[in-house]
């Protein structure tokens, strides 16, 4: 599998006009999938990874704006040499300590708050995931993402509000329970994560999941943040989902990003739209993602390219390799990430117009 994602991520790059960071993402990324990754490709995952829906631990993204070079994301958990949850854990935390030598990465935040988020014996889908970003700038910048519910469903609401209290920002949870978690039952902390770069451009970023939301629901979680068009975001929203919901299949998912200076609310928000799940088959979720763009006026052209350096199949043979897409609003960068599956181990059947229903 290793070498399989390597080759997708350097025609990825080449795609998208990254070519000279080949080298440097490549290794990276090598780096990050841990030695649990070099196993044979078979046709069964060593490990369920819950990073993409075919157990692939990595998953592609391609990051647009306005009068800007793309930039590539990668998603990634770490796999030990015998893969299980304690032992991936282990393997990403000594991954971590590499990487932060070569590319002299700020943990003071994460060393803040990782006895909360890294139990002994974690729980739920996943521990630690990365986030490796290309960007035109040349370094990479590199994320984690931590689970709430990793010691229990029950004491994630818990945890992120102690974390937000360490790292200085327990007065924006107000904000965030009254926008982000309004509905009692239907709407909980996903995904918590943070930017290992210098202390004044590292953010802070908190994700809350909306089960069966409607678009109504979202525009008002989104105003939790400054300079959010709730009018773009909703037609993003429904452009994306085909409606104004009740979004009843995977939810719609939120992200409020703080960054220096923040203190009782947000500077950004992201909503996240699993389209995979709205839509029958990929050739519909690329006609929706292209409308997306053409409603955010951008230019839809490094998303064809980056799609064409991955598909090796139909796009109406399949649904799931364009995962789901994002629609960043506020600061600190406007602008629309598209998901894009590996696919090492699976391709999902198209889906039936009748179950879209």
């Amino acid at each position: 599998m290793h070498d399989f994602a390597i080759g997708q991520l350097h025609n990825l790059l080449r795609a998208v006009g990254l070519a000279d960071a080949a080298n440097t993402a490549t290794k990276l990324l090598g780096e990050a999938l841990g030695p649990g990754s070099r196993l044979p490709l078979s046709a069964t995952p060593h490990w369920p990874s819950f990073v993409a829906d075919d157990h692939t631990p990595v998953e592609f993204s391609v990051a647009l704006a306005q009068n800007e070079r793309p930039a590539v994301r990668m998603i990634v958990e770490s796999l030990a040499e015998q893969p299980g949850s304690r032992a991936n854990l282990a393997t990403s935390l000594a991954v971590l300590e590499r990487l932060a030598g070569q590319y002299r990465l700020r943990r003071d935040k994460f060393d803040l708050v990782r006895d909360l988020f890294l139990p002994d014996d974690p729980q739920g889908a996943f521990a630690f995931w990365y986030a490796l970003i290309v960007q035109p700038s040349g370094t990479p910048a590199i994320k984690v993402y931590l689970n709430p519910e990793v010691r229990g469903p029950e004491h994630g609401t818990g945890l992120v509000t102690e974390a937000l209290s360490r790292l200085g920002l327990s007065s924006a949870l107000p904000a965030i329970t009254e926008h982000g978690l309004r509905r009692e039952g239907l709407d909980k902390f996903s995904f918590f994560a943070l930017d290992l770069m210098d202390e004044n451009r590292a953010r802070v970023k908190t994700y809350v999941s909306h089960d069966d939301a409607m678009v109504a629901d979202v525009v008002h979680a989104a105003a939790a943040a400054p300079d959010v068009d709730p009018d773009l975001l909703a037609d993003v929203c429904a452009l994306a989902c085909g409606g104004t919901g009740p979004f009843t299949r995977r939810p719609m998912m939120s992200s409020y990003t703080f960054m220096a200076g923040d203190t009782d609310r947000p500077s950004g928000y992201s909503l996240y739209m699993p389209l995979r799940d709205y839509v029958e088959d990929d050739l519909e979720a690329c006609e929706r993602v292209l409308a997306i763009m053409a409603r955010c006026g951008l230019d839809t052209s490094p998303f064809v390219m980056a799609l064409a350096s991955l598909v090796r199949r139909p796009l109406s043979d399949g649904v799931g390799l364009i995962a789901h897409v994002s629609l960043r609003l506020g600061n600190p960068k406007p602008g629309v990430s598209v998901y894009l599956s590996s696919e090492a181990y699976d391709v999902t059947p198209p889906r039936s117009k009748a179950l879209l229903v």
